[in-house]
């Protein structure tokens, strides 16, 4: 019992100290290799932070060596400095501490925390900062007032240089957009040709845009014709000829599709079958090119040749009368002479001579013309009564412009009408120019058709009118009116909408002509009319001297014979026999002779251009005294503007006998 007890009691103590056994061997296993891998790890540190800094001391060491082969003195002072204040050194913390304020663009701000291990926070700030802050070590810089002025001055420049852009670019955005919009408006909304012809293109709904695919797919088949004819395609040849007649017939003078016959569109497509098949068997781009410039060569001489033909015959409109005015020329000269000779004179001839009353001068051999220019006048005027008008016309037209103011007096003014071949003193002998038309040299250039200088440039020169002494009679007036003191002289091709009596009562300072001057800018001047290369008008006149206009003129005929007016016409008259001076006409040498003698009258006493210009105001048209229709579109003839006309036609009584027998209208 006693052995029992005594195992019991060693089994029971073997218990507990198995129990710390465990205990220990758990303690040597797990917490002993811990702890030495925690007490190696601390060795390894601080051995680590050791070698570091033996390492970045050598480092520095070698890197200071090198910077003073490379920098001066003071940059590594500055460095110095810099490290000392604000800790490891930055370039961009030396740029904008040390450098220009130019070069300052970006910085960077850089912090730093005691307690941490030197982080660095970088952040984009803007350039024009006024201070920067470093956390740590408290820095803080300011700018001097200079610095300060400086950099407020390059900030408003950037700011007006920056306005300066944005308005220039808006500016020219809005220049573009209105040239934009311009050229829209000019240019045809209609199609202006298909090029790729060999295929139908209907994409669009303009009025005409058939006719101009048959029109190009013409010009293409006349292009394969000549190919085809290089190539001896004969079929193909007769087949493209055949569908351009085709077209053509269809095209006729049609100007939109509403125009063409029903089989127009059978007629295109095949058309464009041909061009298809032509294509294919002849197309060579370089023969098709060449042939296209050929035909544009061809179609821009053609256009010259009809431009040069358009202008003559435009000229020719200008020179000729109307059937219907020579109709009424002709009736009233037969009526004329069937009166008995007390028939044919005027009333009030005791005024004719009268130098207090108002005298005009009108030159002419259009009946019709003159006598607008007798009624607008007579309309306007104040009291008709004090008005006389001297008309002179050729002895063809002599009877025919007596009898349509017998038959139609102006009211209670004087009107008398003369025949210029019935001025015996006006003969070779005395005028010039009279002696000059009568010379082979003159003939040769009026009468001569293949005469070198018939171009167009001359056409106009070659007028009628400068064969006419009507036309130089103006040059003559103290001859044809010896007892007057003042005329006016009025062109045919005028109309009277004022009373011009004022006229009278302008002083002309001593002039004789008072005249309306024409010259702008650069037209109209002396250098237009004369030949300033001849010697003698280069010495004479200044080439930019103003031009003035005939039609409508106030002469000083006291002046004109003090000064023989006449005289200086002559001798310039004679000088010009071959032309060199100046071309035909009465402008120039009344340019020449009134040089220095001309009086500029105010504007709206005399409007011109009806006759060229399509652009002048209506305002300006209202507003004058005198209208001219100087130009090759007179108001009598077809070609006359049909926007002015109405200024002209209203002084006329269309449902006249003579008028409606001769058709005349409106």
């Amino acid at each position: 019992m006693a052995l029992k007890r005594g195992v019991n009691r060693i089994r029971g103590g073997g218990g507990s100290r198995s129990a710390a056994l465990v205990i220990l061997l758990v303690f040597f296993c797990v917490f002993a290799p811990l702890v030495f891998f925690v007490g190696r790890g601390v060795y390894i540190d601080s051995s680590n932070d050791y070698a570091n800094a033996q390492s970045l001391d050598w480092r520095e060491r070698l890197a200071m060596q090198s910077l003073r082969s490379l920098f001066s003195k003071e940059v590594l002072d500055v460095i110095t400095a810099s490290t000392a204040d604000l800790g490891p050194f930055s370039l961009d913390s030396f740029k904008k501490n040390n450098l220009s304020p130019s070069w300052r663009q970006v910085e960077v701000d850089t912090s730093f925390s005691n307690n941490s291990q030197n982080q660095t926070t970088s952040g984009v700030v803007n350039a024009k900062r006024n201070t920067t802050t470093s956390k740590g070590g408290s820095h803080q810089k300011v700018e001097t007032p200079e610095k300060l002025y400086r950099r407020q001055l390059r900030e408003k420049r950037r700011e007006m240089r920056a306005n300066e852009l944005v308005q220039h670019n808006d500016d020219t955005i809005l220049k573009l957009e209105n040239a934009a919009i311009e050229r829209s408006k000019s240019v045809d909304s209609a199609v202006l040709g298909k090029y790729s012809i060999w295929r139908r293109e209907n994409e669009n709904d303009n009025s005409d845009s058939n006719i101009r695919l048959m029109r190009d797919q013409v010009i293409m088949a006349r292009v394969y014709t000549g190919l085809a004819k290089l190539k001896n395609k004969t079929d193909l040849l007769q087949e493209l000829q055949a569908r351009i007649k085709d077209s053509q017939r269809v095209l006729g003078e049609s100007t939109t599709d509403a125009d063409l016959p029903r089989s127009a569109h059978d007629k295109l497509r095949d058309m464009g079958q041909v061009l298809s098949k032509a294509k294919m068997q002849l197309y060579d781009c370089k023969l098709v090119t060449g042939k296209l410039r050929a035909m544009l060569q061809t179609a821009d001489e053609q256009v010259r040749s009809l431009k040069k033909q358009s202008t003559f015959l435009a000229q020719l409109a200008a020179k000729t009368i109307p059937n219907a005015i020579h109709c009424l020329s002709m009736r009233l000269t037969i009526d004329y002479y069937l009166l008995s000779p007390e028939k044919r004179k005027f009333p009030r001839s005791e005024n004719l001579e009268n130098p207090n009353l108002y005298h005009y001068a009108l030159f002419s051999d259009n009946v019709l013309a003159a006598s607008v220019v007798v009624n607008s006048t007579i309309m306007n005027a104040k009291d008709p009564s004090k008005h006389v008008f001297h008309l002179v016309t050729d002895k063809l037209n002599f009877g025919a412009m007596n009898m349509w103011f017998l038959l139609n007096p102006p009211g209670k003014a004087t009107i008398h009408v003369e025949n210029v071949d019935e001025f015996k003193w006006l003969n070779s002998s005395y005028c010039p120019v009279l002696r000059q038309l009568e010379s082979a040299a003159m003939k040769e250039f009026y009468f001569k058709a293949d005469h070198p200088s018939t171009g167009s440039s001359n056409l106009k020169y070659r007028n009628p009118k400068y064969l006419s002494m009507l036309n130089h009679l103006r040059f003559y007036l103290p001859e044809v009116y010896p007892k007057l003191n003042k005329i006016l002289f009025l062109d045919d091709d005028i109309i009277v909408q004022k009373d011009l009596t004022p006229l009278w009562e302008v002083n002309l300072n001593g002039k004789v002509n008072g005249a309306v001057e024409t010259c702008g800018e650069s037209f109209h001047r002396f250098d237009k009319y004369l030949n300033f290369s001849n010697p003698h008008i280069a010495r004479n006149f200044n080439p930019n001297a103003c031009g003035w206009a005939y039609g409508m003129n106030m002469f000083d005929l006291k002046e004109w014979k003090k000064r023989d007016i006449t005289g200086i016409y002559h001798k310039w008259q004679n000088m010009n026999e071959n032309r060199t001076l100046w071309k035909l006409g009465t402008l120039p040498p009344g340019l020449i002779t009134f040089y220095g003698l001309t009086h500029p009258l105010n504007k709206a006493w005399h409007v011109l251009g009806l006759g060229y210009n399509p652009s002048i105001a209506k305002k300006d048209i209202e507003n004058a005294a005198v209208v001219h229709y100087n130009g090759n579109m007179k108001p009598w003839l077809e070609l006359a503007m049909s926007k002015y006309r109405p200024y002209w036609t209203k002084y006329i009584q269309f449902d006249h006998p003579y008028l409606r027998r001769c058709n005349l209208h409106e």
